[in-house]
């Protein structure tokens, strides 16, 4: 992967020039990336290891877990390293590998957060027909195509990106590579690749955002015709899935849905969509969800009590 023109690397200018806050951030991103590694992969095995990987819910919520962990970990490492750092470099090839992965792993994560929607809808609205709708051969069907929706979005944005020419500066005003800031330092015209990036991604995150905002208010709509039980507990599945959507989507529909330039809150909003929305998103479906929290003690316990007995017996 070569660079079109004289530039190998990037300079990024990271979150901020301040060495004291940058020292700050190394230990509370450091501590955040850990807290959403082993909270996803707490998630994923508890998950995999109970009854709940059959109910198509926790099937999506499985690979949500797997989609946090990959998206954030093309970023977050290198972030937490650069804080470090004195002179904070990117390679080129580096620099196109995490606008690819950002965006694949991120739509890929917006795809499979729409099937979440969609699950939900036909759980509340269709229960009599829901196993039959939401079979597993559909839910892999959904899955694949929550892929192949990445990879369609995905493929364009690097090929865009690896026609631009670099052969002047090259500091990025950001703490990853995303476009809009390589839009600003590519030598030639970029309006046309700009729109065209508002077009592949904002518009698709706002359309798929108002979509999950529509199935969310027919749910609560048909809610009302349920039993109170039966609405407490529907309210507090679709209350986390919808806090999970607003974390990521509003920042998201901030950065791509706009004139393609930079701002210098584009960091503020990137860090949601990065970091802080996969972080919370093991608390926001285990502290609200008694399946979850119940099938993690049941998992757990019987992991920690069997090693127990075993070694009791030896």
């Amino acid at each position: 992967m070569e660079a079109k023109g004289n530039v190998t690397q990037f300079i990024l200018f990271g979150l901020s020039y301040n060495q004291n806050i940058q020292i700050f951030c190394f230990f509370l991103f450091l501590l955040c990336y850990i807290c959403l590694i082993l909270g996803n992969l707490l998630i994923l095995i508890s998950i995999h290891c109970s009854h709940l990987f059959h109910q198509p819910m926790y099937y999506f919520l499985s690979h949500l877990s797997s989609m946090d962990i990959y998206y954030t970990s093309s970023v977050t490492p290198k972030l937490i390293a650069d804080l470090l750092a004195e002179k904070k470099t990117i390679s080129y090839g580096y620099c196109m590998f995490q606008v690819f992965s950002m965006h694949f792993f991120g739509s890929i994560e917006v795809f499979i957060l729409t099937a979440m929607a969609l699950d939900r809808y036909f759980a509340i609205c269709k229960p009599l027909h829901y196993m039959v709708i939401m079979s597993r051969k559909k839910c892999n069907l959904l899955v694949l195509a929550a892929w192949a929706g990445g990879a369609a979005h995905s493929l364009p944005q690097l090929s865009m990106t690896l026609k631009l020419p670099f052969c002047g500066p090259n500091e990025i005003d950001h703490y990853f590579c995303d476009i809009f800031p390589l839009l600003k330092i590519a030598c030639t015209d970029t309006y046309k690749t700009g729109v065209l990036v508002v077009l592949n991604s904002g518009i698709i995150v706002l359309v798929i955002f108002v979509i999950l905002f529509v199935s969310y208010a027919v749910i609560l709509w048909t809610l009302r015709t349920h039993s109170a039980e039966g609405r407490r507990k529907a309210l507090s599945t679709c209350g986390s899935h919808f806090t999970v959507v607003v974390l990521f989507f509003i920042p998201a529909i901030f950065s791509y849905l706009r004139p393609p330039t930079t701002y210098p809150e584009d960091k503020v909003f990137a860090l949601f969509y990065t970091i802080i929305a996969p972080m919370f998103n093991p608390l926001i479906y285990t502290l609200r969800n008694t399946e979850m929290k119940n099938a993690m003690r049941k998992v757990w316990c019987q992991k920690i009590w069997g090693k127990g007995n075993v070694k009791h017996m030896g």
